[in-house]
């Protein structure tokens, strides 16, 4: 099988990754670009193509689209709401002064 064939993906990983490189585009990301990431995305979060048989393959992560675009977390959580109290403490001092 040729690099770059995709008959080892099931119709629904297909869609998929449709789905994404009309997403990438809509944003302006080239073609080219937006077709690689797509299937980049469908390899990570379902393992490359799933097609050699019944009951095969890994289940499907979803890792890639639970982030939804956003960086890792900065920080625990206690981290970030002392960061957020802090902020607003500034913001409230800079009002008044």
């Amino acid at each position: 099988m040729p690099r770059g064939d995709k008959d080892a993906y099931t119709d629904k990983q297909k869609r998929k990754a449709q789905h994404i490189e009309e997403s990438y585009e809509d944003r302006g990301v080239p073609r080219k670009e937006a077709e690689s990431r797509a299937w980049a995305t469908v390899n990570k979060e379902s393992g490359g193509g799933n097609k050699s048989g019944s009951g095969r393959g890994k289940p499907d992560t979803h890792a890639s689209s639970s982030r939804g675009g956003r960086a890792h977390k900065s920080g625990s959580p206690e981290q970030r709401s002392a960061a957020a109290r802090k902020g607003w403490v500034t913001r409230r001092k800079n009002a008044s002064a």
